[in-house]
């Protein structure tokens, strides 16, 4: 059965940081590359970060450059997003996404949110 679950939401005070986990199970994590996209109410859900499978190339949104990190651990089958610097803006659903290197299929996580407030 696969599935991404994702943790490591909530909320914090604009300038904190928070650290997303999402972890793969029921395929060959390895075989996928990883993203975060974020969706905030009334807006489209766009790509955070990604990441390909070996974690040589990584790619940022230019609103997040700079703030947020993204990694990944195979030995875990775990995909993370470090955000710091967190400002209001950043409050949205934040998704976890992978996509097969060898066909076509990708899975989501359910969704965590993260809120910036004071």
């Amino acid at each position: 059965q696969v599935q991404l679950v994702e943790s490591g939401g909530g909320l914090v005070q604009p300038g904190g940081s928070l650290r997303l986990s999402c972890a793969a199970s029921g395929f060959t994590f390895s075989d996928y590359n990883g993203a975060w996209y974020r969706q905030a109410p009334g807006k489209e859900r766009e790509l955070v970060a990604a990441i390909t499978s070996t974690g040589g190339t990584i790619n940022y949104a230019d609103s997040v450059k700079g703030r947020f990190t993204i990694s990944r651990d195979n030995a875990k089958n775990t995909v993370y997003l470090q955000m710091n610097s967190l400002k209001p803006e950043d409050t949205a659903a934040y998704y976890c996404n992978v996509v097969s290197l060898y066909e076509r299929r990708q899975y989501w996580g359910q969704g965590t949110q993260v809120t910036v407030s004071s």
